[in-house]
């Protein structure tokens, strides 16, 4: 089975993993991830870049990868006034890479629609060759409903570009759970915009008097936002949902939960969004220790990944083959 991986990140040319966050997930998650500590430490942004293609390139079951960054965060002026370091890395630095690597990387833009010529700043990304568009919104402190945007879905529209759009908690980088909801869909779902609900809309830290609930495989205690985006799948035409870092505690037990909800399953899609790290071992997901012990042993983290998601999702699911509906094909992509 080949499949496409929705949702990977490119990160910022200028990341340095010095961040306390970075240090602790290095170290944590590094080896697993197939990064090598000592050369990220020297040269952080093109070791990133040479891990991320040789993983791809070495998985049994990934082709290629949806590759995107983030777009710093503007003012009402469309003024920049902050880029994460990290996480924020340009168009610029994403079409260079996937150039290197066109038979790895499928390059989705990140352009803040507060910037005052967005529009333009699309048209040219779809000349170079990107097939989508990433939103980080909650750390943009833009609301998706606001009708000044309805020009921007216009455009993505017209290109027939989809959109993937975060849901959900966040811990990489500054956000605002005001703009994490899912009712953050509904304005780009009116314009026509083909909409990608990234992370289920799971992982949000509800119940803190009881925090094992946070964790719990028992549906009564899921996210409100999943359960509405599984009513909300059914309901439109032109919303997908992908599975990127379901694999983390929060998300992870619901996999059982998703994987019995059938009527959705022509609109879900594989993503990892690696390099967000992931557990095997000590997890939520239920499985078996043989299972996991199996699992575990498997060195390329795709392949990891796929693995896991396979013992749920099995590979006549379509799960693996969503994707042709929602990527244009190269022959559309030249045109």
């Amino acid at each position: 089975m080949r499949t496409i991986d929705t949702h990977t990140h490119l990160l910022s040319s200028s990341v340095r993993f010095d961040r306390p966050f970075d240090r602790v997930m290095l170290r944590l998650f590094g080896r697993s991830l197939g990064m090598d500590p000592a050369s990220l430490k020297e040269s952080p942004w093109e070791s990133y870049v040479a891990t991320l293609a040789r993983a791809v390139r070495q998985s049994r079951f990934v082709e290629k990868s949806c590759l995107f960054g983030v777009d710093g965060r503007v003012d009402d002026k469309g003024r920049e006034i902050d880029r994460d370091r990290t996480v924020c890395a340009s168009n610029e630095d994403l079409l260079e890479v996937t150039r290197r690597h066109p038979d790895l990387f499928i390059p989705f833009f990140s352009i803040n629609p507060l910037r005052s010529d967005a529009l333009e700043r699309i048209d040219r990304c779809v000349e170079a060759g990107c097939c989508g568009a990433k939103f980080l919104q909650n750390y943009w402190g833009v609301d998706l409903n606001d009708r000044r945007l309805v020009p921007y879905y216009e455009r993505l529209k017209r290109h027939r570009l989809p959109l993937i759009v975060h849901l959900g908690s966040e811990f990489a980088i500054a956000s605002e759970r005001a703009l994490e909801g899912v009712e953050m869909l509904e304005l780009p779902l009116a314009s026509g915009v083909t909409v990608i609900a990234a992370h289920m809309g799971l992982g949000q830290i509800n119940h803190r008097l009881f925090p094992w609930r946070n964790l719990s495989r028992n549906p009564i205690w899921f996210d409100r936002d999943y359960f509405r985006l599984l009513e909300m799948l059914e309901e439109h035409a032109n919303l997908y949902a992908d599975l990127a870092a379901m694999l983390i505690p929060l998300r992870a037990r619901a996999l059982h939960h998703l994987a019995e909800q059938k009527q959705v399953h022509h609109k879900l899609l594989f993503g990892s969004d690696y390099p967000v790290p992931f557990l095997v071992r000590f997890n939520t997901h239920g499985l078996p220790r043989q299972k996991v012990a199996r699992i575990r042993r498997i060195e390329n983290p795709f392949d990891r990944y796929v693995s896991l998601l396979l013992e749920f999702f099995p590979e006549e699911n379509p799960l693996w083959t969503n994707h042709h509906e929602i990527l244009r094909t190269e022959n559309e992509t030249a045109r």
